[in-house]
């Protein structure tokens, strides 16, 4: 993990902690909001989140020169395709049958820090990411049933210790 851009500060002493960007194959460390739902199939009922049915013009953009970095856009609505790289994210497959959009460094996005992270199904149990969070299809689709749009959820994923240090200062409920 690296330090992210989401709704927590960073660090004190940011010149001795890791910063994510772009490319760097490690999940954002912090504190982020839970925005949406995307997947293969039309929404779930038992989905509350925002959902967006992944077609074969969507696409997240990675490209740090383009105006939709860290969007996920449909290519065939854009009056100008201004990027060169970017996730088609359909043609993923099954890793992307359902997944969150986490909002890591999207409001609003910085060129370089980071882009198209998700909670999404694992390829299998013994297959990293290039910064996502995966997981078994059965437990997403828990997931999926438990978040709520109304209720804010966020994502909370920083080492243990971390956590413990930052947690009467980000108000961040008891561990075990």
């Amino acid at each position: 993990m690296a330090w992210g851009a989401g709704l927590h500060e960073l660090p004190s002493d940011t010149g001795k902690v890791l910063l994510k960007t772009e490319g760097d194959g490690k999940a954002p460390a912090g504190i982020f909001d839970l925005t949406f739902a995307f997947g293969s199939m039309a929404k779930l009922d038992s989905v509350k989140l925002p959902y967006t049915q992944l077609l074969g013009t969507t696409e997240c953009v990675d490209d740090v020169n383009s105006k939709g970095y860290n969007r996920i856009v449909e290519n065939n609505k854009v009056q100008v395709i201004d990027w060169a790289s970017s996730e088609k994210m359909l043609a993923v497959g099954a890793q992307y049958d359902l997944g969150v959009f986490v909002g890591h460094n999207s409001n609003p996005p910085q060129a370089g820090g980071g882009s198209c992270i998700f909670l999404h199904i694992w390829k299998d149990s013994k297959t990293g990411t290039a910064g996502c969070t995966a997981m078994a299809r059965e437990n997403i689709e828990k997931l999926l049933q438990r978040l709520d749009a109304n209720k804010n959820p966020l994502l909370i994923q920083i080492p243990e210790n971390t956590y413990r240090q930052f947690q009467t200062k980000w108000k961040l409920p008891s561990i075990k």
